[in-house]
């Protein structure tokens, strides 16, 4: 019988252009092709898989970051296909909407846990395992946000399939009594596979809109102001944290699986 493994390590490749032995230790995950691009550029380093599903880079320190896409299928995608290189740390730069109303546009939020609402998760853990990160990894991504003087939440965060919500009460009903703090469409997902998985794994979010209510329903407008004012800072912050925690040679683990 084939491997997991074995299929991971075909697929990987396959799915970014990038040879195995150039993926490093410690993985960026982004949503967005522009992050790929200011990745490259600022440590010009070649970008593959500009003709596949996925695009990835990485830079002379070993540093990696891939685009996978949007939606949680995406996420579990990349998450069972990183098994094939073994990274010591995940951390993920992703979008969110956000549900408070102390949470504004252009803040950050570390969240301590997700909520399953997106279905991929089912399929690798009982319903009732909670969505949590890896905590040391966190801690790094935290202190780099205080050491930039910049503005961050933690809470829990809804994650889920559904587009343009925006309109059904019922929903945004469920989402205040659930007390979430934002709501995305991977966090959830990265967070059980990468569990499932056994990858240490974190995200940090960018609030881009605030869906609560009609004027905060994200457009192309709204959403591209918000990527000028504050998508280096949040590309910035994930490639210092994990480069910091790959040079101080911690372990992100705090025991063995």
């Amino acid at each position: 019988m084939i491997s997991k493994q074995a299929i991971a390590r075909d697929w990987l490749t396959r799915y970014t252009g990038m040879p195995l032995e150039e993926f490093g230790d410690y993985i960026l995950l982004t949503n967005f092709s522009d992050y790929i691009r200011r990745f490259s550029e600022q440590f010009n380093c070649a970008v593959h898989g500009e003709d596949r599903p996925m695009q990835a880079s990485t830079n002379s320190a070993g540093l990696t970051i891939v685009n996978f896409g949007i939606g949680s299928p995406n996420a579990a995608t990349i998450m069972d296909l990183l098994t094939a290189c073994e990274p010591k740390g995940v951390l993920f730069l992703g979008k969110c909407g956000g549900l408070k109303d102390s949470t504004e546009i252009g803040h950050f939020i570390l969240p301590i846990g997700a909520i399953r609402g997106e279905g991929t998760s089912d399929d690798y853990l009982p319903p009732l395992v909670p969505a949590l990160p890896s905590f040391k990894l966190h801690k790094f991504v935290s202190q780099k946000l205080v050491d930039h003087g910049l503005e961050y939440r933690t809470g829990v965060v809804h994650t889920t399939n559904r587009r343009v919500w925006e309109h059904d009460e019922q929903f945004k009903q469920q989402l205040r009594d659930y007390s979430t703090i934002a709501i995305d469409m991977e966090t959830a997902t990265i967070f059980s596979v990468g569990h499932r998985n056994r990858i240490a794994r974190g995200a940090l979010l960018l609030v881009s809109d605030k869906p609560m209510t009609p004027e905060g329903v994200k457009t192309s407008m709204s959403d591209a102001a918000v990527s000028r004012d504050w998508s280096s800072v949040h590309l910035d912050i994930g490639i210092e944290s994990l480069t910091e925690i790959d040079e101080k040679g911690e372990t992100i683990k705090h025991f063995t699986y």
